[in-house]
């Protein structure tokens, strides 16, 4: 593995990373049962952000560029 190729997979990782605990907390902001249960299946996190993007558009923006960043390497 080139050390491009781990510099990107370890920030997409991280904003990965850091996408799911903006998620979780605007999970909790909203109820705490989403909170619970995107804490419980982090999957569920990003469904709860696909459907509230008014307050969680960011997050999952963020996440796009993680994904991608990942693709990348």
């Amino acid at each position: 593995m080139e050390a491009t190729h781990a510099v990107l997979i370890t920030f997409g990782l991280a904003t990965l990373l850091v996408s799911w605990v903006l998620l979780l907390i605007e999970s909790w902001k909203e109820d705490y049962l989403w909170g619970l249960c995107a804490l419980m299946l982090p999957p569920l996190a990003y469904a709860y952000g696909l459907f509230r993007l008014d307050k969680a558009g960011a997050s999952v923006g963020l996440a796009g560029i993680g994904l991608v960043l990942i693709w990348m390497s």
